[in-house]
């Protein structure tokens, strides 16, 4: 699965949390989720969990305090799924 793939797949899981659709429209590998998209702490778990099912993959404490952004989520999820 490259890039493309994995943001289209985490735009659909982050939608329903967005509070920014501006900042949405335009996501890109440094868009954060807390600053830019506007999504609360409390939601953030929620979109981690939702990654989790559905890539299948288990996601550590220490990973989730890193995935602030779209390109440190990429990177975890790849790490997980190769």
């Amino acid at each position: 699965m490259n890039n493309e793939q994995l943001i289209e797949k985490l735009k659909t899981i982050v939608k329903p949390y967005v509070q920014n659709e501006e900042a949405f429209k335009g996501i890109d590998l440094k868009t954060s989720f807390l600053k830019d998209l506007e999504i609360n702490s409390a939601h953030l778990v929620d979109v981690i969990l939702d990654i989790e099912d559905e890539f299948d993959i288990r996601i550590e404490n220490e990973e989730m305090e890193k995935m602030l952004d779209v390109e440190a989520s990429l990177n975890i999820i790849k790490s997980k799924i190769e």
